[in-house]
C-alpha cells in the first residue's frame, strides 16, 4: 500500500476525487491506492453515507464516482453564481425521461409503445440536455438505437445511482414486433424539484 502517513482509505479517495473534478473509476482508484476493488467498494459506501447530509455528495454511477453539489445546496449555490432557477422539463419530456430511467436501455419504438405517441422530438430534447444518451443498438431488425440516462441525469435529480430511483410500476414492454395498443392513462412523471448545480 502507498505510504500515506496514516490517512484513511476514505481520506485518500476524497483527495483524489477533489483533485480529479470528474468521475473516477473504482478500478483506477484500486490501482492508484494499491488496494483491492473490494476495499475501494467498502470505502466508497462509507463516503456516500458520510456525505448524505452535507453540502457536497459522492455520486456513484456504475463503476465510477465523483464529488457533486448536493441537492439541498443548489439554491444557495445558484444565488452565489447569480443564476435563476434552471428551466423546467415539460410534462411530456418528463414522461419520456421517466420511461427511459426505469426501462433503460430502451428504444424509441418501445417508449412510443408505452406513451402511444411519437417521441422523437422529446428524446432529442433530452439528448440536448445531456440527460439521455445513445448507448448502442438493439440486435433486431433495423438495429434501433438504445437510449439510457447519463451521469448528468443522476446529478440533476440528486441520485447517487439508478438504484435510488423510487419504486414505480411501469408496464412491461411488448416485443417491438407486437402491435400493442397504447396505454390509456398518462405515465407518472419524475418530480423535478430543484435542479442540481454542476
Amino acid at each position: 500500500m502507498v505510504d500515506t502517513q496514516s490517512l484513511s482509505l476514505e481520506g485518500q479517495i476524497e483527495a483524489i476525487l477533489f483533485v480529479a473534478g470528474e468521475p473516477v473509476g473504482l478500478a483506477q482508484l484500486a490501482e492508484w491506492l494499491e488496494v483491492s476493488t473490494g476495499a475501494i467498494d467498502a470505502a466508497v459506501a462509507e463516503l456516500i453515507a458520510h456525505y448524505q447530509q452535507r453540502g457536497i455528495a459522492v455520486l456513484r454511477h456504475e463503476d465510477r464516482i465523483q464529488f457533486v453539489t448536493s441537492v439541498g445546496a443548489a439554491p444557495v449555490v445558484r444565488r452565489m453564481l447569480g443564476q435563476s432557477g434552471a428551466s423546467k422539463l415539460s410534462n411530456a419530456v418528463s414522461e419520456v425521461l421517466t420511461i427511459i430511467a426505469y426501462r433503460q436501455p430502451i428504444t424509441r419504438a418501445q417508449i412510443e409503445a408505452i406513451r402511444g405517441v411519437d417521441c422523437s422530438t422529446l428524446v432529442r430534447q433530452l439528448q440536448i440536455r445531456e440527460l439521455v444518451v445513445d448507448v448502442g443498438r438493439l440486435d433486431t431488425v433495423g438495429r434501433p438505437v438504445l437510449f439510457a440516462t447519463t451521469d448528468h441525469f443522476l446529478r440533476q435529480f440528486g441520485l447517487t445511482s439508478l438504484r435510488d430511483l423510487p419504486p414505480l410500476d411501469i408496464p412491461l414492454l411488448a416485443d417491438a414486433s407486437d402491435d400493442a395498443s397504447p396505454l390509456q392513462t398518462m405515465f407518472p412523471t419524475v418530480p423535478l424539484g430543484d435542479s442540481r448545480i454542476d
